[in-house]
């Protein structure tokens, strides 16, 4: 009797000790699981437009690889099923410099980011400006075939209004070009030989050495006016050197434009401007090649601005020939050959 109440004591003992050693496990069985979060946002760029397909990583304090998401369509990504934690995200996309951001997570927070914005990296700002003066070099090389009536270089017209500015060197180019078309320097001797019947400067007699002097003034002072007013200042107040013909409005708006050409200059960065280059070019010229004709018949600064004023209304009148005819008698031009203005 004795051993069975022993025995009976015992197996109630281990029954209230195997009780509470189960209580623990039921309470973690029914404990709730901790709350997790998310983030999520969008990429722009510069301009304000989504970047698709940029890749974004996130890098949690308590972790020691990224998690990575590609924007779509609409420039969105999102990363869920998230701790309460400290994180990086970082942006990175072909052309853009990469951006970085640092932030916390509480439990249960659904964080939306700002919309990061992406700029561009100085690299693609180099593609995209070697891109620009390709077009603008194949623009040149169309303008540097136009000749009126198929003789006379017509190349300082740009019948695109949307045409590429000029580096400086195309500027020089094209200016160097037009110096040694065969038509400039027939045009050159033709004005030698008119000087020569006349006589004009008597101190430099007539002859094969009297023409010399002549071609030569007149084609160093031609050469130093173009190169002057066409490539050196266009460079220096990056202006544009060419006419824009402007194809639209009635017959007295396009010739008020013509008129207005020689003195407004389209700037490199295609705004209106007042025509610096070619007016102090035409200063300049005037003045320098003075020197190359006998100190006896050179111009006093009167007779010089009088010179610049008819260069002026010269200029003019050439503008307006191209805007109404110019095009029409243009070969190798745009429309070349149309019997359209």
């Amino acid at each position: 009797m004795r051993i069975s109440r022993m025995v009976l004591a015992c197996i109630c003992i281990a029954g209230i000790a195997a009780g509470r050693a189960q209580t623990p496990a039921v309470s973690s069985r029914t404990a709730p699981p901790a709350a997790r979060s998310s983030i999520h946002g969008t990429i722009v760029d510069h301009t304000g437009q989504v970047c698709e397909g940029a890749h974004v990583a996130l890098l949690l304090a308590s972790e020691t690889a990224p998690r990575t998401a590609i924007s779509d369509n609409e420039g969105r990504y999102v990363f869920g099923d998230l701790p309460s934690c400290v994180f990086t995200l970082t942006v990175s996309a072909d052309g853009f410099t990469p951006k970085t951001v640092h932030a916390a997570l509480t439990a249960s927070q659904s964080l939306e980011e700002p919309p990061l914005e992406l700029l561009v990296t100085s690299e693609s700002e180099v593609e995209v400006n070697a891109t620009r003066t390709e077009v603008a070099q194949e623009q040149l090389h169309l303008e540097e075939r136009q000749r009126v009536l198929g003789v006379m270089p017509n190349f300082f017209v740009a019948y695109d209004t949307n045409a590429q500015a000029l580096t400086a060197r195309q500027k020089f180019h094209l200016a160097w070009k037009n110096e040694q078309d065969p038509f400039t320097a027939m045009g050159i001797v033709l004005s030698a030989a008119i000087e020569q019947g006349s006589n004009t400067y008597p101190s430099w007699g007539q002859g094969s050495a009297g023409f010399t002097r002549r071609f030569s003034a007149d084609y160093g002072g031609d050469v130093v006016g173009t190169m002057l007013g066409s490539a050196l200042l266009p460079s220096l107040f990056h202006q544009d050197p060419r006419f824009f013909f402007k194809a639209d409005g009635t017959r007295r708006e396009r010739v008020w434009y013509a008129i207005q050409s020689e003195w407004i200059c389209r700037g490199d960065n295609g705004q209106k401007q007042f025509n610096y280059s070619g007016l102090i070019g035409s200063l300049a010229a005037t003045g320098l090649t003075r020197f190359f004709f006998p100190a006896a018949d050179r111009n006093s600064i009167n007779i010089a601005l009088r010179n610049i004023a008819i260069g002026k209304a010269t200029g003019a009148v050439q503008n307006i020939f191209q805007e109404l005819f110019g095009k029409r008698f243009t070969h190798n031009g745009p429309g070349a050959g149309s019997s359209l203005p």
